[in-house]
C-alpha cells in the first residue's frame, strides 16, 4: 500500500460528494484504497500525534468510505456508511482535521448516532454510537466529508477557532483523541 498526500483546505475535491462504492466480485481497488487510508492514517498519528479516522476523499478519492484506527481497537473499515439516527441531544467537542491540523475548534454534534455501513464484504452492518471513546463525534466527522462537509463549516462559536499552539497548551489534556506527538 501506499502512503498518499492528504489533500488540504482550499482543494475544491475536499467539498465534493462522494459516491457510494459498488461491491463487484472484483475488489481490489476498494482493498488497495483501504490499504492506503490505513497507511496514511498511522503515517500522520505517528508524525503529529492526530488522528483517529480519515475519509477518501481526503486522499482525492471520492468514494464513501471512511477508515478508524481506534485505540486498543482493531482497524475499521466501513463502506458506504450513513447516519440512520441521530439523537436530539447535542454536545460541543474540540475538533480538528487532517486536512487543516493547524487550527482547531469547537463543533456541535449529536450526541448519539446510529450508523448503517457495508463491511468489506459488502454485508450491511449497524453500530450504536455515543460518547463513549467519541466514537459519535468521530463517525459524524468522517461522514460530513463524505459528503463535501468539513468541521470547519460546524464551529459552534467562531471565538474557539485557535492554532494548534493554543489548542495544546490550553485544551489537550481534555481532549480524549489526541496522544503525545514522537
Amino acid at each position: 500500500m501506499a502512503l498518499c498526500k492528504v489533500l488540504q483546505l482550499g482543494d475544491p475535491a475536499l467539498r465534493e460528494k462522494a459516491a457510494a462504492h459498488r461491491f463487484t466480485g472484483e475488489n481490489a481497488d476498494l482493498f488497495n484504497l483501504i490499504g492506503d487510508m490505513r497507511d496514511t492514517l498511522a503515517h500522520w498519528r505517528k508524525e503529529t500525534g492526530y488522528g483517529r479516522g480519515i475519509a477518501a476523499p481526503q486522499l482525492g478519492v471520492l468514494k464513501r468510505v471512511i477508515f478508524l484506527a481506534l485505540p486498543g481497537a482493531e482497524p475499521w473499515p466501513l463502506i458506504n456508511p450513513e447516519i440512520t439516527r441521530r439523537s436530539a441531544e447535542k454536545i460541543v467537542v474540540w475538533d480538528a482535521c487532517l486536512s487543516f491540523l493547524a487550527i482547531f475548534m469547537q463543533v456541535e454534534r449529536h450526541k448519539d448516532i446510529r450508523v448503517r455501513y457495508q463491511d468489506v464484504r459488502g454485508e450491511w452492518q449497524e453500530v450504536e454510537a455515543g460518547e463513549q471513546g467519541d466514537l459519535s463525534e468521530l463517525l459524524q466527522h468522517e461522514i460530513d466529508h463524505l459528503d463535501g462537509i468539513l468541521c470547519i463549516d460546524r464551529v459552534s462559536d467562531v471565538k474557539t477557532i485557535c492554532t494548534k499552539e493554543e489548542f495544546e497548551k490550553r485544551h489537550r489534556a481534555n481532549s480524549p483523541y489526541a496522544t503525545p506527538p514522537r
